[in-house]
């Protein structure tokens, strides 16, 4: 009986705490400051990397864009996506990103991928 008590108190705190929940990360006050912070002195218009991929941050229409060659969010799987295959500087060293700059940290790439695989909403 006590081993059933404690079990559907642990449970309970659980579901109190939150613990295994995510939180919805929002395009705009979350991954959009990233992006600007650390993309668009480049990628908008008439900047560098805008010019060599046709890739611009200026809103959530222009990252769902992608480049010149497609999209390089693939909705609901950051795996699939192009962006994060850069941004974690596993793509070649030409165009891996942000380019001539220190590498995004650990924390803005996860906070990325998980808006990503949440289905890249424009919330």
């Amino acid at each position: 009986m006590l081993r059933k008590t404690v079990t559907l108190a642990v449970l309970a705190a659980l579901l109190v705490l939150g613990v295994g929940c995510t939180r919805e990360i929002s395009f705009k006050q979350d991954v959009f400051p990233i992006l600007t912070e650390n993309c668009l002195s480049c990628h908008k218009p008439g900047g560098e990397g805008y010019t060599a991929s046709g890739f611009s941050v200026e809103s959530y229409e222009y990252v769902m864009k992608g480049t010149k060659l497609g999209p390089v969010v693939s909705a609901g799987s950051h795996v699939g996506s192009t962006l994060i295959v850069l941004i974690e500087r596993k793509g070649h060293p030409s165009i891996n990103m942000p380019k001539d700059k220190p590498p995004l940290p650990e924390g803005k790439i996860d906070t990325i991928r998980k808006w990503i695989d949440q289905g890249a909403k424009n919330n």
